[in-house]
């Protein structure tokens, strides 16, 4: 099979191309997984937190990608629910344990033995994958291919960090950077939350006019005020500096969630910045958000079918793969990049 696979950890300052075109055997089956012909792959700020060395260090070489989508072309002997021909989506939580508390209190996302698609195990630049049953996801009709990929992370993340805020119905909620997971987060609040006004924060005009458009109250740049406190913010930026920023614009008891897992080095030093009145004072409180449980990807494709999320998607040939990371990386992005695989 075709797969676009990343050899060594690099920076795309100094290599802007990562990703070489490889054949590669295609998977073997195992009792319990289905074989997928993968149709598109999503393109996340995670590969290039992967492709950098931001992440936890992936398996290499390997084939990244976990936004996949494709079609069951076989069944392992075990498998129940899934039968060639059915459409299913394969997300970041490539498996887990399955035994531990965590796995058994639903937080899987946490399990120590947590593998990720496309770090631990090949991923969706690529022809063929293959994954356990229990972790694809069908999905709904009302998406075409390209639409559903980024509802697989960007959406699911969002989903979760939207939940960890605790926010309730009328209370002010902001978004510091407007990319593939804050645009679905714009359109999940309006829909949860109807009396919540939603305020943003992002460097770019063009982000900034693209949050007005699906109605955000208020939009400016990373360091304005924005027009009153807010009861929690989230974070989805690969920066530090929006922290700190974020953390002025919270209302006392606020929380700040942060989307993220890992942070670029290059502004560290603004968390020495650090004020704690400012900051962190009258009990305002920083969460972190770590991987997504398959209950996230789950009851957010049943969400996002019933309101009808559209997401905003730009597509690309899977040869342009390098192309798609390296715009997202300097920050070329409206809505979120898909790779056409087939």
């Amino acid at each position: 099979m075709k797969a676009m696979v990343l050899q060594q950890i690099c920076s795309l300052e100094e290599n802007p191309t990562p990703l070489q075109l490889a054949d590669l055997p295609e998977p073997r089956l195992s009792a319990d997984e289905v074989l997928l012909q993968i149709s598109v792959c999503g393109v996340c700020h995670t590969e290039l937190d992967e492709i950098e060395g931001r992440t936890p260090p992936p398996r290499l070489p390997v084939v990244l990608g976990h936004q996949v989508v494709g079609r069951v072309v076989e069944a392992g002997d075990e498998v129940k629910s899934l039968q060639v021909g059915d459409r299913v989506g394969v997300a970041w939580i490539y498996s887990a344990c399955g035994k531990c508390d965590l796995c058994l209190s639903g937080n899987e996302n946490l399990c120590a033995e947590f593998r990720a698609t496309g770090r631990d195990a090949n991923g969706g630049y690529a022809e063929y994958l293959t994954v356990r049953e229990a972790f694809a996801h069908k999905i709904p009709e009302t998406f075409s291919d390209a639409e559903a990929a980024p509802l697989l992370c960007a959406g699911a993340i969002g989903y979760r960090s939207l939940n960890l805020t605790g926010l309730i119905d009328g209370q002010a909620l902001g978004l510091t950077g407007f990319g593939a997971a804050a645009h679905l987060v714009l359109k999940i609040a309006r829909h949860h939350y109807p009396n919540s006004p939603v305020f943003v924060f992002a460097r770019k005009t063009e982000e900034r006019e693209f949050a007005r458009e699906l109605g955000a109250e208020w939009a400016g740049d990373t360091s304005d005020t924005a027009p009153q406190k807010l009861n929690a913010i989230i974070d989805t930026t690969p920066a530090w500096l929006p922290i700190l920023e974020a953390m002025k614009n919270l209302a006392p008891n606020g929380k700040l969630v942060i989307n993220a897992i890992r942070k670029e080095e290059g502004d560290k030093e603004e968390l020495l910045k650090l004020d704690y009145p400012l900051h962190l004072w009258m009990e305002k409180e920083i969460k972190s958000v770590a991987n997504v449980a398959r209950s996230d990807v789950w009851e957010f494709l049943q969400l996002a079918a019933e309101m009808h999320i559209k997401p905003e998607v730009e597509e690309y040939a899977f040869t342009e793969a390098n192309q798609a990371l390296w715009e997202l990386k300097t920050k070329k992005v409206r809505g979120a990049k898909v790779l056409r695989i087939e």
